[in-house]
């Protein structure tokens, strides 16, 4: 399969299909993209499970955190991982045992010799994809009008002047006497 783009059908058909899924490199830390993801994939009815052996036995969002994916009651369909590319291959390889269906990399995660692997053993992977904007956008809350666009940003504007229109005042200059 090619992993540079992936068919809306695709991916409809892998987030209508795993509704159990496997967080790994879940993170407590609300201000993390993980948790972003798993409380929203909670909200929208899927079974989640949070995987970080470092909080196992705690809660995200009032889930359950597990060490490993083997330790997770009745299997996932599908394996999130956050984690960097080069941790991927490990984690992978526990997919395949446990009998997971899809593996998903985050955005900006991509191994494609472990995807081979995966999908030599019966796996369906994504690479570079986010669930939580691929619900979204599928679904019609988000549009890719707004996604990617320059419209959105976690960046802050520069305040100088030209943003007036936007009801925000430019700050006064360093030494400037008032």
């Amino acid at each position: 399969m090619n992993h540079d783009s992936y068919s809306d059908s695709y991916i409809r058909s892998v987030l209508q299909r795993c509704r159990r899924v496997a967080i790994v490199g879940a993170s407590a830390n609300e201000n993390r993209p993980s948790y972003f993801v798993l409380k929203y994939l909670l909200q929208k009815g899927y079974a989640v499970f949070p995987v970080n052996p470092g909080i196992a036995g705690k809660e995200i969002a009032g889930a359950l955190v597990y060490g490993r994916l083997a330790d997770i009651p009745g299997g996932v369909d599908m394996v999130d991982v956050f984690r960097a590319s080069e941790h991927v291959g490990p984690i992978v390889d526990e997919a395949i045992a446990i009998g997971a269906k899809v593996v998903w990399m985050q955005l900006g995660v991509r191994n494609d010799e472990a995807a081979a692997r995966a999908e030599a053993a019966g796996l369906e992977v994504v690479m570079n994809r986010c669930p939580k904007i691929e619900f979204g956008r599928l679904s019609g809350e988000i549009s890719w009008a707004g996604v990617n666009s320059r419209t959105l940003s976690s960046k802050r504007p520069k305040l100088e002047s030209g943003f007036q229109h936007f009801g925000l005042e430019a700050p006064e200059k360093p030494g400037k006497a008032d």
